[in-house]
């Protein structure tokens, strides 16, 4: 087995080594402090300097405007599932959401606790589209219904699961809701590839994909949605999680996730080193079109996405017999290949490529695809 395995996990993920190397370096003396970054108080200058690198490097990646803030939150993306409705539903308490796998589900499910939840296109239902599998597909636009005084629609811009990512967002105008904000949950995604933000009022996710650990949730939204739109959050909605005022606060209401951030902003600083997003856009496309074409040219592979919508990010896909499975990962993990395993909800193998994933990995993983099938087929 390799030393450093190749780490195709959903999430947490992995990190690059230049990253975990320069962590562990500065594990006990940042920039000559004499602190550990977990030590340091969030009001001090020391790491209210490093913060604001973060956010300005964040910032500049995603090539933001000025009326576009960012929020650093704790919960994950699991929270903003309650959070999301608790300050966006207003007064009329009505939402549409749109569901194209597991995490749309969990979004859908948490947003009814709130108010008038409505499903606006569901992926659920394959065969009316005539297709075979649930969740591997986008519906098509024309039969989206959005209720053009709902409050937000919520779609899920990668569906980690499923293996569904949006390549074409929808056009609000042309679908009958031009004053309808788009939020998007982005956080299997965000800084894989160049996404003009602006098409969005609001997207959210969790770093511990492609920019770092677990820890901190980002929140990227058009201001003007939170302080011309709907100005107050829906009764009982805690004062931590009230965008407006973790806002007016620069993040720091309360005492945020310090060194998850410290390595988002790690990450953000490699991003930069690999060439840019554009860089690493070029990688993952490469990355993933070596994987698919190795299981589209075999009989003994099977991926169940819709060609159109296939995600670059994770890739699931299945053997002939589930007899197959314990060899095939035993195998796998002697060769360092390790977190194949499909989700529990629709089992299977899959493969994350997030940004950190090198190629060799992509690799090693085809070839231990071609030896598996040459032994079993």
């Amino acid at each position: 087995m390799i030393s450093r395995p190749y780490n195709f996990a959903a999430g947490p993920s992995t990190l690059p080594e230049a990253v975990l190397s320069r962590a562990a370096d500065e594990m006990f003396n940042w920039h000559g402090s004499g602190m550990s970054v977990m030590e340091m108080t969030h009001r001090g200058a020391v790491y209210l300097g490093l913060f604001e690198k973060v956010m300005a490097d964040f910032r500049r990646l995603l090539t933001l405007p000025s009326h576009y803030k960012i929020l650093f939150m704790q919960g994950g993306a699991t929270a903003q599932n309650a959070l999301i409705p608790l300050n966006l539903l207003g007064a009329n308490r009505k939402a549409d959401y749109v569901n194209t796998g597991h995490w749309s589900s969990k979004s859908i499910a948490e947003a009814k606790q709130y108010g008038d939840i409505h499903v606006a296109a569901s992926a659920e239902n394959a065969a009316a589209s005539g297709l075979t599998h649930p969740f591997t597909f986008i519906p098509n636009y024309s039969g989206w219904s959005i209720r053009p005084d709902s409050s937000y629609l919520h779609i899920c811009g990668n569906e980690t699961i499923g293996g569904v990512e949006f390549w074409q967002w929808p056009d609000m105008r042309a679908l009958g809701a031009a004053d309808v904000p788009l939020v998007v949950d982005m956080s299997s995604h965000i800084l894989s590839r160049e996404i003009d933000i602006t098409q969005f009022a609001m997207a959210y996710g969790g770093m511990q994909k492609n920019l770092g650990i677990a820890g901190v949730t980002f929140v990227i939204l058009d201001e003007a949605l939170i302080k011309e739109r709907v100005k107050t959050p829906l009764a009982g909605c805690p004062s931590v999680f009230d965008y407006r005022r973790v806002l007016e606060n620069d993040s720091m209401f309360n005492t945020p996730p310090t060194y998850a951030i410290y390595m988002t902003g790690l990450m953000l600083e490699w991003i930069d080193q690999q060439g840019g997003v554009r860089a690493l856009e070029s990688r993952n496309k490469e990355k993933a079109s070596l994987l698919y074409s190795a299981i589209d040219a075999s009989r003994f592979y099977q991926t169940r996405v819709e060609q159109s919508v296939r995600s670059r990010m994770n890739i699931p896909f299945y053997l002939p017999d589930d007899r197959l499975y314990e060899p095939f990962l035993k195998g796998a993990q002697e060769r360092g290949l390790i977190n194949l395993k499909g989700h529990k909800a629709v089992g299977g193998l899959r493969a994350s490529l997030y940004n950190a994933m090198p190629i060799e990995g992509v690799r090693t993983l085809i070839a231990w695809l071609a030896e598996f099938e040459k032994e079993r087929a």
